[in-house]
């Protein structure tokens, strides 16, 4: 069986009980993880105190205590790997200083007008995955992939079984539905420039 589907085929066997598939699961996620871990630090200021293995020693652990969630399967997994990874980091932030520098644009240009210096950007960056995950859990799924996990399109496409320009719409919709809500007073200019 091809890794997909196997892991797919242990998580359901894992939520339902089996005890016995979790160190085969774990052996087959850990190095798209360890990825993600090392993809997440990156992105962090070169002194940070928090090292990649030690966001995955954490996230590892959260994970394992949600061993009773009823996972959807792999695409599932991997994007509550990301969310808890992210809530990691801005958790780390907020005990070290008001101060600290978590960055939130990357070189995809994901969120455009975001300082990715500011705490505050972060937290409410962190509210609207929130309130996106509830609203619409694809498009939410979609960013966490795409942009915390680092997968291009293709992959995305494929994790989230679904045709690549569906995918990139949805991704796009999540985009504009998040950078509205990060900056409403800039949309509304625009709305109000477009219909004078």
């Amino acid at each position: 069986m091809e890794p997909a589907g196997e892991i797919t085929r242990l998580l359901h066997a894992w939520s339902a009980g089996d005890r016995s598939v979790e160190d085969r699961l774990f052996r087959l996620v850990l190095p798209d993880l360890r990825n993600l871990a090392r993809a997440l630090m990156r992105r962090e200021r070169r002194d940070h105190t928090l090292q990649a293995s030690a966001l995955l020693n954490e996230a590892y652990v959260r994970l394992l205590a949600g061993r009773q969630r009823d996972w959807e399967g792999r695409r599932h997994f991997y994007a509550v790997a990301a969310r808890i990874m992210r809530r990691l980091l801005i958790d780390h932030a907020r005990a070290r200083t008001k101060s600290a520098m978590i960055p939130i644009q990357g070189s995809r240009d994901f969120l455009p007008g975001a300082s990715g210096k500011d705490l505050e950007t972060a937290v409410a960056v962190d509210s609207l995955l929130d309130e996106l995950q509830l609203r619409h859990p694809d498009w939410c799924s979609i960013v966490e992939l795409k942009y915390f996990m680092g997968l291009t399109d293709e992959e995305t496409a494929e994790v989230s079984g679904l045709p690549l320009r569906t995918m990139q719409r949805q991704f796009s919709d999540a985009r504009r539905w998040l950078f509205e809500r990060l900056n409403p007073t800039t949309c509304e200019t625009q709305s109000n420039a477009t219909n004078a």
